[in-house]
């Protein structure tokens, strides 16, 4: 861990304290990558920035900021988008051990993703939604060590353990189909394929996420839709509770600091899990629900 390169594309509020985080724990580069410049939105979730920092490049505001937490830690930051593209990105890639993707559109997440499996690098996305985030993680096939749970209560004794993990646009074809009504509504669906509704809605509206009650009819079609074709149960789930949706619709494009914490704060805990091969990383996409204070884990397609 200590030697190890992570790449982090996009510093919105959700890579800000992952990155924290991460900095912290001590690892041996980190490279972020981001060509936008601060907005005054982002000085909320963003404490890496000041007041003065608005129409600067965000990896320029933050730089020294990131630097100040662990002077251990090479810091390098990338403003140029070309660097996500073509043999720019195989050359990134090349040079890091986990590729971390935050707050980016559907389209971008699988590309990104497509490219790490290429080059046989572990992937992590993650962002949030008002008050819902989400992780995905794509860790190919990763051993770990975890205590060995077959065994006696007293026992101590670990055991290596390996997951088979699968790309995001194959998880995305996850079908619920079997589980029970208890199991169903355990895993809170509604928040999932409520993430999984606004990433259509943005792949429809050119990148843009709902930021008005007129897009809730949108939206609440979009994922009424995604839960019939997904196969889940209609009695745990016949629709998309309402309240969730109108809530998506109006704050989706804002960052709230608090789940920026939660999400990001979780998100560098599994990225510094796996890196350490100890104990099992999230398995493999994780949803949490800023009303309800919690969030579940599904093993989407995976095996």
């Amino acid at each position: 861990m200590r030697n190890a390169t992570i790449v982090v594309v996009r510093l919105k509020g959700v890579a800000t304290e992952a990155i924290k985080n991460i900095v912290l724990a001590g690892i041996g580069k980190l490279i972020v990558v981001d060509a936008d410049d601060v907005a005054e939105e982002d000085l909320g979730a963003g404490f890496f920035f000041r007041d003065n920092d608005v129409g600067k490049k965000r990896v320029d505001a933050a730089k020294s900021n990131i630097e100040s937490l662990n002077p251990l830690v090479t810091v390098e930051t990338v403003s140029d988008p070309s660097v996500l593209e073509g043999d720019a990105l195989d050359k990134l890639l090349d040079g890091v051990d986990m590729v971390c993707v935050t707050d980016s559109d559907r389209n971008t997440l699988i590309r990104l993703n497509d490219a790490c499996r290429r080059l046989n690098k572990p992937f992590y996305a993650g962002g949030s939604y008002g008050l819902a985030g989400y992780i995905f993680c794509d860790l190919l096939q990763h051993d770990y060590i975890a205590p060995d749970k077959s065994g006696q209560k007293d026992a101590t004794k670990n055991v290596k353990n390996t997951a088979t993990y699968v790309p995001l646009i194959a998880a995305l074809q996850h079908r619920w189909t079997r589980m029970t009504r208890r199991q169903t509504k355990e895993l809170n669906p509604a928040v999932i394929f409520t993430v999984l509704a606004v990433w259509e809605y943005q792949t429809a509206h050119q990148g843009e996420l709902p930021d008005d009650p007129a897009a809730a009819a949108e939206l609440e079609a979009i994922a009424n839709r995604l839960i019939s074709e997904a196969d889940v149960n209609k009695q745990t789930l016949p629709s998309i509770p309402r309240e969730l949706i109108d809530t998506m619709a109006t704050t989706a494009a804002h960052e709230l600091s608090p789940v920026c914490a939660v999400v990001g704060g979780l998100l560098a805990q599994d990225i510094l899990k796996a890196l350490a091969a100890r104990e099992p990383p999230i398995a493999n996409f994780f949803t949490f629900d800023g009303n309800l204070g919690g969030g579940t884990v599904v093993r989407m397609s995976m095996p």
